[in-house]
């Protein structure tokens, strides 16, 4: 089907373009160039009735004012570096600090705070964003050719390809940052979603969210769903989780941490599977990656007005940042981020959409 394009505002005098791909079942995914990013998802229920399953906003300028990520591709590095710091074959890298005292997501201008530019394949159903990063952008080395493909299939699934070639030898974990909610981007917290995550190995974190370089079994932790069991089963029990270092008795914890997925290999292998037991939707996801950090939003809030003038709260939505493991240039037994000219760096996630009662 046509692939649909519509301005969607300026940033800095360049023109942001949103772009919707569709397909013969209805599913709707809309694009925007800022941020190489997903802004809206419809996928169909039980009935076949179709609902927007990722947060966002309906106009540009809260993209550009909030750090949520949105949608966005994140990088060049996606999750934490402690203290900006890292060593590169023998050479000490400062970069950017956003989140202090450390480094978030490709510091305070990353990807996701330029306007790509985009190609679209309709035969594909696809659009390509790119992105050329230059030397020293956000203190990284090399200059970066950055691609982020998004393909629509008519068996419901989303594909996005993000991939890099660098001209010096630097570190690229780019991550994608929908937040998911099955039962409609506007229906409240995920909490009574089920989740299941292909992990039984996570990275536990400190209190400023900093990989220790531990990996530990998810066994009778907050962390185990081997088997699916709902998202606020155990949200209460988790330490450091991301909800503004608030103790449990005054919100209920939350989750943003890395699980080591099982079986990881360079080809696409299962992550997780989010399903709503109301609407019967649901995502199957899986990846190229190790790992895989879930973030249960616990910093939104009612403050963030989303799509439709709908206040997000906290647990609104979920992400899954198939990536990487955090922090990974400060551990050598992590997955190596580092890429070297000749290289290319090559980010795969399949999201596939079902709808079933049980």
């Amino acid at each position: 089907m046509a692939i649909t394009q519509a301005p969607f505002g300026l940033h800095h005098e360049q023109q942001v373009t949103a772009y919707t791909l569709t397909n013969g079942n209805g599913c709707r995914a809309r694009l925007i160039s800022f941020g190489a990013r997903l802004v809206e998802m419809h996928a169909p229920d039980k009935n076949g009735k179709l609902a927007d399953i990722v947060l966002g906003f309906d106009t540009l300028e809260p993209y550009l004012t909030t750090d949520t990520y949105f949608g966005a591709t994140c990088g060049r590095y996606g999750n934490r570096i402690k203290n900006g710091q890292f060593e590169l074959d023998g050479q000490a890298i400062q970069v950017a600090c956003n989140e202090a005292p450390n480094h978030l997501h490709g510091g305070e201008k990353g990807l996701d705070k330029y306007v790509w530019d985009a190609s679209v394949d309709e035969a594909q159903n696809s659009v390509t964003f790119s992105h050329v990063s230059k030397k020293d952008d956000a203190g990284f080395p090399g200059e970066l050719l950055l691609k982020a493909k998004y393909t629509l299939t008519e068996d419901n699934r989303l594909l996005i390809t993000m991939s890099g070639i660098t001209d010096e030898t630097t570190i690229l974990n780019m991550v994608h940052h929908s937040y998911w909610n099955v039962a409609g981007h506007d229906t409240g917290t995920v909490v009574e979603q089920m989740l299941t995550v292909e992990g039984d190995f996570y990275t536990p974190v400190g209190d400023q969210l900093l990989a220790t370089g531990e990996v530990l079994s998810v066994a009778g932790t907050p962390f185990d769903f081997r088997s699916a069991k709902l998202i606020g089963q155990d949200i209460g029990n988790v330490a450091n989780g991301g909800v503004g270092h608030l103790t449990v008795s005054e919100l209920g914890g939350g989750y943003d941490h890395n699980w080591v997925l099982r079986g990881a290999s360079p080809a696409l292998h299962p992550v997780a599977t989010l399903w709503d037991p109301v609407s019967g939707r649901g995502i199957h996801l899986k990846s190229t990656e190790p790992g895989v950090q879930i973030y249960t939003g616990g910093y939104l809030s009612a403050a963030v007005i989303g799509k439709g003038n709908k206040p997000y709260c906290t647990y609104a939505g979920l992400t899954f940042e198939t990536q990487k493991f955090p922090d990974s240039p400060n551990f050598a037994h992590f997955p190596t981020t580092r890429l070297a000219p000749g290289e290319t760096y090559c980010h795969e996630m399949e999201i596939q959409f079902f709808a079933r009662e049980i």
